[in-house]
């Protein structure tokens, strides 16, 4: 009886540069997170709940970023100065309207009310927005929208100082100021409000995005908007409801984020969005899960560099690990950690 040989061959694994260098990367950067951990265990933890609070915070407004890329592709840069209005907004309707100072159960309703407002009124904005200044570029070539968008940021910038004034204002704040103790470790009580509060509010617009019958349709129109149209979906209504939701979360930001810094300041928004920016590159611009995770790491990363830990450099390098992170990402893999880059047809 014949038999019949069998053969193995032997797998070559291609290791690519970028590889070898993100492992690299990633190596060093799990070194000096435990360098940090052992250089102060107390300090790392706490500093660890603040990055958690600010990623809270990133996250939602680079959510608001991935979610208009997702369907137009386009990078809307007005969209950090659409959370300092809400922090504006926010801060005049709560302290100068309902004269809301201190924390106590009455300051906490009216925050809650307020916040759902200014999300409203955030949301509404943007919609308007989209539809004065954007969609009549959708088919002009990409670098129309985008200096649009630089356009619509000033304007908002000035809206700001006419509202805010040209100098930073200080704001009151009714979330509690004392702190919980657990063994060593001093967590501020704010922190645990905006995690509490953002969480809900992610977990609400992932279920819009996946579950619901708007959701689906958003997800086609990005997906092929001549498609959506032949299948009797309102492509100019489905944009909308995207800009409507994702100025709902910036207004949310803006909510918490004059509550946690208690200050308002016309050019936050610029700063603000370039991180939220960072972020979505990050975890992979159109991708939602992404836009999460990768806000949660800036948070985390930029608490850790402040804090000077280990071999963190220290607040004035802050701004450099943040911008050379995006640098790296757009070089070495420019759909980000879980976007997959594709490359346009010219």
């Amino acid at each position: 009886m014949a038999t019949v040989p069998l053969t193995l061959e032997r797998r070559r694994i291609k290791v690519t540069p970028f590889q070898i260098l993100s492992y690299v990367v990633l190596g060093i950067a799990a070194l000096a997170v435990v360098v940090a951990f052992i250089d102060g265990p107390t300090t790392f933890m706490q500093v660890l709940v603040i990055g958690l609070s600010n990623g809270a915070l990133y996250a939602l407004i680079a959510l608001g970023y991935t979610m208009v890329y997702g369907i137009i592709e386009l990078i809307n840069f007005a969209h950090g100065d659409l959370v300092m209005i809400g922090s504006v907004a926010a801060a005049i309707l709560l302290e100068e309207r309902l004269g809301q100072t201190t924390s106590s159960p009455e300051g906490w309703f009216w925050l809650a009310v307020v916040g759902v407002i200014v999300m409203g009124l955030c949301g509404l904005f943007n919609a308007t927005i989209e539809k004065l200044a954007y969609r009549r570029l959708r088919n002009a070539p990409k670098l129309a929208p985008l200096i649009t968008a630089v356009g619509v940021s000033f304007i908002l910038q000035n809206i700001g100082i006419l509202t805010n004034g040209s100098a930073p204002h200080s704001r009151s704040s009714v979330l509690p100021q004392g702190s919980i103790t657990i063994g060593s470790i001093e967590i501020r009580i704010k922190y645990i409000v905006v995690i509490a509060v953002t969480i809900p509010l992610l977990l609400l617009m992932t279920w819009i995005v996946q579950k619901t019958r708007v959701g689906k349709a958003m997800r086609a129109t990005a997906q092929d908007r001549d498609a959506s149209q032949l299948m009797g979906i309102n492509v100019d209504k489905m944009i909308s409801y995207v800009f409507i939701l994702g100025g709902a979360l910036a207004g949310a930001a803006g909510t918490m984020f004059v509550q946690v810094n208690s200050q308002t300041r016309y050019d936050a928004g610029f700063r603000l969005g370039l991180i939220a920016f960072t972020a979505a590159v990050l975890g992979g611009v159109g991708n939602l899960l992404g836009a999460v995770i990768g806000g949660v790491l800036i948070g985390v990363i930029q608490s850790l560099n402040d804090s000077g830990l280990g071999w963190f450099p220290g607040q004035k390098w802050t701004q450099t690990v943040l911008f050379g992170i995006l640098i790296m990402m757009i070089i070495f893999r420019p759909g980000g950690i879980f976007g997959k880059h594709q490359q346009e047809k010219v």
